[in-house]
């Protein structure tokens, strides 16, 4: 999938440094949602540990991601809080819940990845309404339609280059 990381590793574009990050990851393990997302892959065959999770600085303008097979990313130059830090894990480890249990999911696969994003954004509460108010989408109307249709497909654009795959 992505290589997030840039190497470097000191904050910039107003994040956290990567130990800040860390630290903040290691106090997310603790919270309610992130426990039963965790015990819950475990359940399903697909235990992660601590070494899962790892901050980075990177040069791409996302907060973070799953890679299959290699775990989740935290982008601390991206990341300006433990509440999103919170928000990222929680995300990120849905995509890893449907890694386990999806029998044929293919991340190469636009609708496929799309589902994917769709699930956890509603899931984790990426577009609860709080959440969109303060990032500037002001409607009462149709926020959720707005989130996740373009926010998602915005997404997949940056992970694969293209909204077709050949």
């Amino acid at each position: 999938m992505t290589d997030f990381s840039t190497g470097s590793d000191s904050s910039c574009n107003g994040g956290i440094t990567v130990e800040e990050c860390q630290g903040m990851i290691q106090r997310s393990l603790k919270s309610p949602v992130v426990r039963f997302l965790r015990e819950h892959l475990e359940k399903a065959g697909c235990g992660v540990g601590d070494n899962f999770f790892k901050a980075v600085n990177c040069e791409t303008q996302t907060a973070g991601g799953y890679t299959q097979g290699k775990g989740i990313v935290l982008c601390s130059n991206q990341i300006s809080s433990e509440d999103e830090v919170n928000q990222v894990l929680i995300h990120e480890l849905i995509h890893a819940f449907d890694d386990c249990r999806a029998a044929n999911l293919d991340w190469s696969n636009c609708a496929h990845h799309a589902c994917s994003e769709i699930r956890a954004g509603h899931l984790s509460g990426d577009c609860h309404f709080k959440r969109e108010l303060l990032r500037g989408f002001m409607g009462i109307r149709r926020h959720e339609p707005l989130n996740s249709s373009i926010s998602d497909m915005r997404r997949i654009y940056v992970y694969t280059g293209s909204f077709f795959l050949n």
